[in-house]
């Protein structure tokens, strides 16, 4: 009998359910890099309506997502982008704004809940006055939930201050929402209302939404048309891609609604944690599906842990932790999904 295992690593290593595999393989499929494919035609319309824009796109991935949304909005080299030092497009997407954009990034700092503060983001907007020297500023972004925070939640009013701003200085916002289903479920408001101040989203299909494949980018639908071009580009234009976004279709009607769950589960393995000397865990950082904790002994090493763990068949993934560099401790991430 094989033994279950519980797989605690990233809420990205779900497996297809049955509803997606025979949705994909039923799937209504065309030529979409022609625009002629129902499915994808029909998913993305629906995304769009869900998140309140006017349209969006089907990509292979959160990263591509990303980067196609800032060469968008920055569609001159020598732009600039504001962004979060302990973002996940600084942090973890190869420098691809700048390798193949030519896109500056000027890091604000994040604070422990994921948010930038707003006048060190109005004070690092490029004065017109320093054109010769400078790059320009055309985009914010954000990032919701934010990832290296602990799945922290930025609230819809924070977000509409940042989009004012943007408005402000004549600048777009972008949010990468890989994450911005579970936001809007732990905090309580739709998601159309959560991104309204937004020019651009993101959203990743293949984390707790459980696709097995794919990102959306959503905007207006002259954004979208640059993006399209922009996908193209970058070998992201797929053909019969249906096949895909029919398990993605799947899981945004089957899964969005066990979100709550999700997090009440890691709030449940929080409090179980703290309760275990060797550990230490900040019960209040537990908003959505990560569990963030630290070693208090330092004879117990990540590798150790998680050689252990994974003799019990529990598989976890140890990650440096910034906050608490000095103490020399490390954290560990698990996500429930």
């Amino acid at each position: 009998m094989a033994t279950k295992v519980v797989d605690l690593r990233s809420d990205t290593v779900t497996k297809p359910s049955e509803a997606m595999r025979a949705a994909m393989a039923a799937a209504d499929v065309d030529d979409d890099v022609l625009g002629a494919d129902p499915t994808a035609c029909r998913f993305e319309a629906e995304m769009a309506r869900i998140m309140g824009k006017e349209a969006a796109l089907f990509v292979p991935s959160g990263t591509m997502a990303n980067l196609i949304s800032v060469l968008a909005h920055c569609d001159a080299r020598g732009s600039e982008v504001i962004l979060g030092d302990d973002s996940h497009v600084h942090v973890y997407e190869h420098g691809g704004i700048s390798t193949l954009g030519g896109v500056h990034p000027r890091t604000v700092p994040n604070n422990p809940d994921g948010t930038m503060d707003v006048d060190r983001i109005v004070a690092a907007i490029r004065s017109t006055d320093g054109a010769l020297y400078y790059p320009t500023t055309r985009l914010i972004c954000l990032e919701n939930t934010h990832g290296n925070s602990g799945g922290k939640c930025l609230t819809v009013e924070y977000t509409d201050k940042v989009g004012e701003v943007a408005k402000a200085h004549g600048l777009k916002l972008h949010i990468d929402g890989a994450r911005i289903f579970n936001a809007s479920v732990a905090l309580g408001v739709p998601v159309d209302r959560l991104v309204r101040a937004a020019d651009s989203v993101s959203v990743c299909l293949s984390k707790g939404i459980g696709a097995p494949v794919g990102s959306v980018i959503v905007g207006s639908k002259a954004f979208i048309q640059k993006a399209k071009i922009l996908r193209k580009t970058l070998g992201g234009g797929m053909r019969q891609v249906g096949v895909l976004c029919a398990a993605a279709e799947v899981g945004v009607r089957d899964t969005l609604g066990k979100l709550a769950d999700d997090h009440r589960k890691a709030k449940v393995l929080a409090d179980g944690l703290k309760k275990i000397k060797h550990f230490t865990v900040d019960l209040t950082s537990v908003e959505t599906n990560m569990v963030f904790f630290d070693m208090a002994d330092p004879r117990i090493t990540p590798a150790k842990l998680c050689q252990a763990l994974k003799q019990r068949s529990v598989l976890a993934m140890p990650t440096s932790s910034k906050r608490f560099s000095s103490l020399r401790s490390t954290s560990f991430s698990l996500s429930f999904f």
